[in-house]
């Protein structure tokens, strides 16, 4: 026992000193080279934020980004939006996440009889049964599903498959919810103006909504003090950030934004986001780790937005994949997501060529 005692201290002294390179690692993307059939290509658009453009903005300055990205033929399209289950998991914890987590949805409720589980279960069912043409009034009842489970940008797809003629109420869909949707088309947002609009466009039935912020609800005792901790660190940013904010900013004026989309998709602009976002809050000092705790659950986000994601494609191996979120989210979803068997990532650069 003694000799076993000695060997085994020692053995656990070299472990602990051992560099991580030095240890044994499995490579979990050579699991998957032979996989049989086609790999999946997930193509993550680094976006602008839309709602900080001024009023009038003209949602035709995004028509040659829709072209880029309809080219590619994406099966599934994904958006920065919470999911309905996501919204329901909040609204049974209000203590914890509040109880303005998600959109109110109690128009919709009223107009289908229907709460937001027992709405997204009948989405589930009509989308199984749903034939390759969709009568008007069907599209209709299912935007009224959509609303209810609180899901509005998938509303909007069915909306916008309507002819003109047939976006008027009806089929659950009530005068309220028309408004509400007739309200989103002028709306600045990239979910509406970017997902809907492809996912209408291709004949898709829905977007998926992937953002998730269970993870980042951070719980300190001075949130202010964690802001202020956290914007300090962020103040500290180089001049290769400003000059990259500065190209941006010039190039959002442009009538036509797929330069810009270019410009946000390209290596090194998401490497020095990337970089002014993490680095300085991890060099922070801070008495409470503030600037550290909120690397953390930004890493959680990440983490768990890849999983939404992967989780849209599930039982369809060989998808074809857009992921439209925030340009600050792509390295972590581009490197995390690449890890995962029979994932492919697509240069987004290149598509937008």
């Amino acid at each position: 026992m003694g000799t076993w005692g000695t060997w085994g201290k020692w053995l656990g002294t070299c472990i602990a000193a051992a560099p991580l390179a030095a240890l044994a690692q499995v490579d979990l993307a050579a699991l998957g080279r032979d996989m049989v059939g086609p790999r999946a290509q997930v193509l993550v658009l680094g976006s602008m934020h839309l709602s900080g453009r001024p009023p009038g903005f003209n949602p035709a300055s995004l028509d040659h980004v829709l072209d880029r990205l309809a080219a590619f033929q994406p099966d599934i399209v994904t958006i920065e939006m919470e999911s309905s289950e996501e919204c329901d998991l909040a609204a049974s914890h209000p203590a914890k996440y509040g109880s303005d987590y998600c959109p109110p949805t109690v128009a919709a409720a009223a107009a289908t009889g229907l709460d937001g589980p027992a709405a997204a279960a009948a989405v589930n069912q009509t989308l199984k049964a749903r034939p390759a043409q969709p009568a008007p009034s069907q599209r209709r009842h299912l935007a009224a599903l959509f609303m209810a489970a609180n899901d509005v940008a998938s509303a909007d797809v069915q909306w916008l498959q309507l002819p003109a003629a047939e976006r008027h109420a009806g089929d659950s869909l009530d005068a309220p919810l028309v408004q509400m949707l007739e309200q989103l088309q002028q709306r600045n947002n990239e979910r509406y103006q970017l997902g809907a609009r492809l996912a209408a466009r291709l004949g898709l039935p829905r977007v998926y909504g992937v953002d998730n912020h269970t993870g980042d609800h951070i719980d300190v005792p001075d949130s202010k003090a964690l802001v202020r901790s956290l914007e300090a660190a962020w103040a500290a940013g180089g001049a290769a950030l400003k000059q990259r904010q500065q190209r941006e900013q010039a190039l959002d004026q442009d009538a036509d934004l797929l330069p810009l989309y270019r410009f946000l998709n390209q290596p090194e602009s998401l490497r020095i986001y990337a970089d002014a976002n993490v680095s300085p809050a991890m060099r922070a000092k801070s008495a409470e780790g503030y600037p550290q705790i909120w690397v953390a659950g930004w890493e959680i986000r990440n983490l768990r937005i890849a999983a939404n994601i992967r989780e849209t494609f599930r039982e369809r191996p060989g998808a074809r994949v857009v992921s439209i979120i925030g340009a600050s989210h792509k390295p972590w979803l581009d490197t995390w997501l690449g890890q995962l068997q029979g994932v492919t990532i697509v240069d987004a650069e290149a598509v937008l060529k």
